[in-house]
């Protein structure tokens, strides 16, 4: 079967996948940017395309409609809103996941035809910050380097960013960079230790927040030292002065760190050229976040240390197409091709290109405000594209409120059944990765053709079809007349060449002649490609910046105060590794749900013991607005004070775990980007009656309090709680295992809290529960795998015999290697990561699970991995 050239949905590394409409998947060796890599989620996309769960027809008011009533539907209730309350009593949340396509016409209807910038983007969650930092210091939202710079520096710096989990592919081109020339240096600035660390030549634990106190001293003795490159700041750079006064105003003791920490970091970047600063998450989603990055850019600017081979600063983008939602303008304070909303003369441009009768003057709602303005009444028609806010968002209890307050809503998705879909008066089916064609940009500013290799399914529509559709009804046909997604990337290119003009980084006016056959085969291009064939690939290094007077800007920041949290706990909110977001694809995948399978949180020994806490049993994480119930992992990893909770899981999947309930709403006042890994939170345990875990070829419903499920080879699998123990253990097994016939053979120890209840039917294994007052003790994998066979009795006995051996909690996804597997090499002498590679496959894929490896090799005892 023939393969097709596209680049992967998931982070914005942007990796290139070859893939075939069998399912077979393989990473696409001539992309620059992974050169045939994939991590686990990327190799495992082929089990996500399947039809479980799509949404494949229009619906209105849950019931089934037609494109044309669904359309007309839209168009009516936006306009009479319009009408009645103003172009700002509407508004679009989209998304990072949309092609630019998509968002290109998103941004087009909203901003130039219906007049109002009320259109923000999920990438408000995770890279706000960033576009605010550049923007201030560079006069755009530019990325000075590329990932080439990762591999030329000789000093990486990550800040903020477990690239190890996160951005997999990237941090193994930085590990086989550090093998090729161990004098590279590696230093990995988190208050957690992460797989990311085992990289690091040095671990800096700092304070939540302390990174600007930490960039601050960096800049003062990059000063006093004399490493200040005084010719390239007097030709490019204004602010020096009051940016070094506020730098040496600082206190880098609240970073907690030793001064001999502070010392050796401060040596290695003072006295190492090439060095690169990498940040992301960790830095952009605080209160904070923009000021932590002009931090770190003005010690790049003071000592000219950018724009250079293996020199500068670089933010690592969480989504596959946050940069093309940047360059098309999707955010509420921006225009089209890296312009500004509130200049006069390129919204004249922008909106002559586009030939509106309207374009939106002022910044529209950031996405806290505009969720706020929801749950006020102030929006009166809302459009949710390709996300899911009411998980995503903090305060997100809070969020689902305000989208159902909203008068009409709609959401378009290529699932029937999410937190968000459930509260739309219309959903309407969009067309997933494999079925639609377009354009990404990832992080390193590179152009990457997402192509079809799927069929439509049923009557999904891609997401730019959907929006000319409606515009077209909206009485805005010729400028939406698209037929196709080549034909809008034309526009866009031709609207780059108008505004090409004005002088910005961002420029493809040499793609403006592009024809659909071009188009097609467009091979990954990295902006700027201007008309006149000039080429830049790293911006900065002779000045040349965004600002009036072509000079960078030093912005002096204040770090906050360190304060004691006292009783409550610091929140840190994140990703794992085999997880994408709020878990629509990834979840489809059953090797994904294998590694870590429920919520959980990292919680110090230290606090455990106080609040009597103990490894695997539950705990209850309590905010201003809402909680949660997640498993406890006791941990030296996080500091005393601080927990770590990933951020995934959904009503569909484990609806106690959904952590952004707990979130406030506090955001960065520069950027409006939330302070997701900032949350202020109470801590305790969770009174469990009994602990449950449950197996079956159906799906798994209960309504205790603490239910996790997900997707197994065989059916299902569920990790259960409830604060009252059921009078009648086989019913209640039926009852979660979904399972009227069969035949149950059980085992019950009243005294102790213990049942065990197995179902089967012609002679195979059907359901399985075992249940027991503290967290129950059970080989998961060898259970799950015996589902559907022909299985005795002895399956509840939860282990396997001695002749079949058990692997163990999953290691290594792409493999499906399990811990007591490599434990089991390790005893047989493999005494390396690339033995044990050699003799369990472990590791020898996309090298994610290599940090854990290392782990296992140090220190046996020390691996933990939740429900297990």
């Amino acid at each position: 079967m023939s393969m097709t050239c596209t680049t992967c949905p998931y982070c914005g590394v942007g990796c290139g996948v070859l893939a075939s409409a069998d399912g077979t998947i393989k990473g696409d060796p001539d992309h620059p940017s992974n050169f045939g890599r994939l991590c686990s989620k990327g190799s495992a996309l082929g089990e996500t395309i399947t039809l479980e769960g799509r949404l494949l027809a229009p619906m209105i008011n849950k019931q089934r409609a037609s494109w044309e009533e669904a359309t007309a539907l839209v168009a009516e209730k936006f306009s009479a809103a319009i009408k009645e309350h103003g172009p700002d009593s509407v508004a679009f949340y989209v998304s990072g996941q949309l092609l630019t396509e998509d968002y290109y016409v998103a941004n087009k209807l909203m901003k130039g035809f219906i007049g109002s910038a009320n259109i923000d983007t999920n990438s408000r969650l995770c890279m706000a910050s960033s576009v605010a930092g550049h923007k201030r210091a560079f006069g755009t939202d530019t990325v000075p380097g590329t990932y080439e710079d990762f591999e030329e520096a000789d000093l990486v710096v990550l800040v903020g960013s477990n690239l190890a989990w996160c951005h997999p592919i990237l941090f193994q081109r930085l590990v086989a960079a550090k093998q090729a020339r161990p004098d590279m240096r590696v230093v990995n600035i988190d208050p957690r230790v992460t797989a990311t660390s085992d990289l690091a030549d040095l671990h800096l634990a700092i304070n939540a927040d302390s990174d600007t106190a930490l960039f601050n001293h960096l800049l003062a003795e990059i000063a006093s030292r004399g490493a200040v490159d005084d010719d390239y700041v007097a030709k490019h750079v204004n602010g020096f002065a009051d940016a070094l006064a506020a730098a040496q105003d600082s206190d880098v003791s609240s970073t907690g760190l030793s001064a001999a920490e502070i010392e050796d970091f401060t040596n290695l970047w003072i006295n190492t050229e090439r060095v690169v600063t990498i940040y992301s998450q960790g830095v952009n989603q605080s209160a904070v976040g923009t000021d932590k990055v002009n931090a770190i850019l003005n010690c790049h600017l003071a000592t000219g240390r950018i724009g250079r081979a293996g020199m500068g600063p670089f933010s690592v983008t969480g989504q596959p197409n946050a940069m093309g939602g940047r360059e098309v303008g999707g955010l509420a304070n921006m225009l089209a091709n890296h312009l500004d909303l509130e200049n006069p003369d390129h919204r004249d441009t922008v909106q002559t290109a586009w030939n509106a009768p309207v374009i939106a003057d002022h910044a529209g709602l950031k996405a806290v405000d505009l969720f706020q303005a929801c749950a006020d009444g102030k929006i009166k028609a809302l459009w949710v594209m390709s996300t899911n806010p009411a998980v995503s968002m903090p305060d997100a209890a809070n969020v689902a409120q305000a989208i159902e307050n909203v008068p009409f809503t709609v959401v378009s998705d290529i699932l029937k059944d999410t937190d968000t879909g459930a509260l739309a008066d219309v959903l309407l089916p969009a067309a997933g990765w494999g079925e639609k064609s377009g354009t990404v940009t990832n992080s390193e500013r590179r152009i990457s053709r997402q192509r079809a290799f799927l069929p439509l399914p049923g009557e999904t529509r891609p997401d730019w079809q959907i929006i000319c559709d409606v515009a077209q009804k909206m009485g805005f046909g010729e400028a939406f007349e698209f037929t196709s997604p080549a034909e809008v990337f034309a526009e866009y290119a031709a609207l780059s060449e108008a505004t090409a003009k004005f002088g910005k980084d961002f420029d493809i006016s040499g793609l403006a002649g592009l024809d659909e056959a071009d188009y097609d085969v467009l091979k990954p291009t990295q902006w700027p490609i201007r008309a006149n064939g000039s080429k830049t690939e790293r911006f900065f290094a002779d000045g040349g910046f965004f600002h009036a007077d072509s000079k960078a800007k030093m912005l002096p920041v204040k770090p906050p105060k360190h304060a004691e949290n006292g009783e409550t706990f610091r929140l840190n909110t994140g990703r794992i590794r085999d997880q994408w977001h709020t878990m629509t694809r990834t979840a489809r995948a059953p090797r994904l749900n294998q590694h870590l399978a429920e919520p959980f949180a990292e919680i110090n020994p230290t606090d455990a013991l106080r609040l009597g806490i103990k490894d695997a049993t539950l705990l209850r994480i309590s905010g201003e607005h809402g909680s949660a119930v997640v498993r406890a992992m006791i941990t030296s990893k996080v500091q005393a004070g601080t927990i770590f909770v990933p951020m995934h899981w959904t009503a569909q999947f484990a609806a106690s775990g959904r952590v952004n309930h707990a979130v406030a709403p506090v955001t960065d006042p520069v950027s409006g980007q939330p302070a997701l890994k900032g949350a202020n939170v109470t801590v305790a345990p969770f009174e469990a009656a009994f602990y449950a875990f449950a197996a079956s070829d159906q799906q798994i419903e209960s309504a205790r309090r603490y239910v996790a499920k997900s997707k197994t080879t065989t059916g299902w699998k569920a990790e259960i709680s409830g604060q009252r123990a059921p009078k009648d253990w086989g019913k209640e097994a039926r009852e979660t295992l979904g399972l009227d016939g069969g035949e149950a053979v059980m085992l019950e120890d009243a005294q102790n809290g213990i049942a065990r209840v197995a179902i089967f039917e012609d002679s195979r294994l059907r359901g399985v529960y075992f249940a027991a007052r503290t967290p129950v003790a059970v080989a998961r994998g060898y259970v799950c795998d015996l589902i559907g066979s022909e299985a005795s009795a002895h399956v509840l006995a939860g282990v396997p015999g001695a002749d079949q051996p058990d692997p163990g909690a999953t290691v290594c996804s792409c493999m499906n290697v399990g811990i007591n597997t490599l434990k089991a090499a390790i005893s047989d002498g493999a005494r390396t990561v690339e033995a044990l590679g050699e003799c369990t496959g472990a590791g020898t894929n996309c090298g994610s699970c290599k940090p854990e490896l290392q782990a296992l090799l140090k220190d046996i005892p020390s691996m933990k991995v939740a429900a297990e």
